[in-house]
């Protein structure tokens, strides 16, 4: 293997060990919500409140992250968006508040998490990978995320239920471990010199950014690929967020619903390498709709099923098959539509409007609860928005795909 090949490959997996813990303490975060409510004065909808905003704020950090690392490289965001991580876990038991977890959870983590995710490692490895390997690369890299939530979820609890550690410990864990994101990140960013710049598909590679922003939000097929994306974010943030309460509500033990999470991530690491193949091989927008249309099915089956052990840990298989793999076919749309040069913002933007979603999802899930003292019709509208989400990807204006060599 030549010496750029080993740099192409070497960028390409720590990109992935960059997602792994950043996706990993995040979409571990529902697990502190029980401990929360149940040994502070914080209440159900002041958790929700809080993890929502969590939800909505990493999305705003998407495209701003993006349009950083496209003016000034991807390395010093991703070392700044790491020390806010560290900074943000140590500071949540610190300040254990209603507005102490609004600021730390809903901002500190969330931009933190937010600088070392998709929009600015997608674009940075699809750079710097030749076309026919993209899919593959980025397929990859998502796969680390989807591996931090198995590994992370089963940790996360062991220590929340550990008398000595706790869930005060278990965010000092994680600050120390998000610190290992900055030498991920100067290996992601190790320069190149031989490697080839990417052409760009249809924006001029002088047009202004803003520009650019202008002319993608004028593009129906963009529009249609936010709405979609918005619909998988309610989906995913209302169950990363409240599945351990369901699982309470159920009758059934902690551990099921750490379980359920790490199951989730492990199903997707094998989801986002099938569809990082598929995405060279196929039309993304069919494959999106193939993947929405699979979350109608699998949450109709759940509300038949009894709610035991066997089949929390069935649903989450079957969701773990779509989990994040929506993500390589959505920038891989993206690309297409536009180019390369200002993927990580137009990326990041479409991470926006899923994170609006997640939003509603988290925070009008504690809301339901609240209301009904069940999530019965958060079920319903998430079975009608994945609905949505699968049609929403027909009309998109894309073009055939050549296979990727093997």
């Amino acid at each position: 293997m030549s010496r750029p090949d080993r740099l192409i490959w070497l960028a390409v997996f720590s990109g992935a060990a960059v997602l792994l813990i950043t996706m990993g303490i995040r979409m571990s975060l529902g697990l502190f919500v029980p401990p929360l409510v149940n040994t502070t004065a914080l209440s159900m909808t002041t958790v929700s409140f809080a993890m929502a905003l969590n939800q909505l704020m990493w999305g705003v950090a998407q495209p701003v992250s993006g349009a950083l690392a496209d003016k000034y490289g991807a390395r010093p965001v991703l070392i700044w968006g790491t020390l806010l991580l560290a900074l943000g876990c140590i500071a949540v038991p610190l300040f254990p508040g209603a507005l102490g977890l609004v600021l730390t959870v809903g901002f500190l983590l969330a931009f933190g998490a937010g600088a070392g995710s998709h929009s600015v490692l997608m674009s940075r490895v699809m750079q710097h990978v030749p076309p026919a390997l993209r899919g593959t690369a980025s397929g990859i890299v998502n796969a680390g995320g989807s591996f931090g939530q198995f590994a992370f979820a089963p940790l996360i609890q062991s220590l929340i239920f550990l008398p000595a550690v706790g869930w005060q410990g278990a965010m000092y864990v994680l600050a120390a471990i998000s610190l290992l994101i900055i030498p991920a990140a100067c290996l992601l960013t190790l320069r190149n010199s031989t490697a080839e710049p990417a052409p760009a598909a249809t924006s001029a590679p002088e047009q202004p950014l803003k520009q650019a922003v202008a002319a993608a939000f004028k593009d129906r097929s963009y529009l249609l690929l936010h709405l979609g994306f918005f619909t998988c974010g309610f989906h995913i943030a209302f169950l990363v967020t409240h599945l351990p309460t369901e699982v309470a509500l159920c009758g059934l033990p902690p551990a099921v619903a750490s379980w359920s999470l790490a199951i989730i991530g492990i199903a997707n690491v094998g989801g986002s390498l099938a569809a990082g193949w598929a995405v060279g091989r196929f039309r993304s927008k069919y494959i999106l709709f193939w993947m929405y249309s699979s979350r109608v099915a699998l949450i109709a089956l759940y509300l038949m099923l009894p709610r035991t052990d066997w089949t929390f840990y069935l649903f989450a298989a079957g969701l773990g098959l779509t989990w994040l793999a929506t993500v390589p076919p959505t920038a891989a749309i993206t690309g297409k539509l536009f180019g390369l040069r200002y993927l990580a913002t137009l990326f990041g933007l479409t991470l926006l409007s899923h994170q609006i979603g997640g939003f509603l999802g988290a925070y009008l899930g504690g809301l339901a609860l609240n209301a009904f003292g069940d999530y019965g019709w958060m079920w319903y509208a998430d079975m009608a928005l994945a609905a949505l989400a699968a049609l929403c990807n027909l009309p998109i204006r894309e073009p055939k795909v050549k296979a990727e060599r093997t």
